[in-house]
């Protein structure tokens, strides 16, 4: 017996309306580093360089970056984000001058605020494993059916 075909089930409007790009795991990264050097910029500029908005800023971008990678490169979220956080604290972590001035403000500026980095990370990880149950159980229900 055939399945009856109806109308396709609508989605809310909140729901359509919200962008579905698709990157790649790397295209992943380098929108998780390229918005995070930009939030370092206004940081820089508007806050004076405060590491707590930065970091405040940090999950909501670990997220959007694991909500748009493509299910098969979900699993690269959670890897780009630190990779994305330790880009962006660079140019606001504060080091004096001279390369060991700058690395040791960027060591400063993640160890002092490694809570930031650990929270988005946990987001981003969360969204991957969900997004990933998600996928394997739709690959499986139609085995079940049948």
């Amino acid at each position: 017996m055939p399945a009856q075909s109806g109308p396709a089930p609508r989605r809310p409007v909140a729901v359509r309306r919200l962008p579905r790009p698709r990157l790649t795991g790397l295209g992943g990264g380098l929108f998780a580093c390229t918005a995070m050097v930009l939030v370092a910029g206004v940081c820089w500029l508007l806050f004076s360089s405060s590491l707590f908005v930065y970091g405040l800023l940090f999950p909501p971008v670990a997220a959007a970056t694991a909500l748009w990678v493509r299910p098969a490169d979900v699993i690269t979220a959670p890897i780009g984000a630190p990779i994305a956080f330790a880009a962006g604290v660079w140019p606001i972590s504060g080091g004096s001058g001279g390369f060991g001035g700058q690395l040791m403000g960027l060591v400063s500026a993640l160890s002092l605020h490694a809570g930031w980095l650990y929270a988005g990370t946990l987001v981003a990880a969360l969204i991957a494993v969900v997004r990933k149950a998600v996928l394997i159980g739709r690959r499986r229900l139609p085995r079940r059916v049948a």
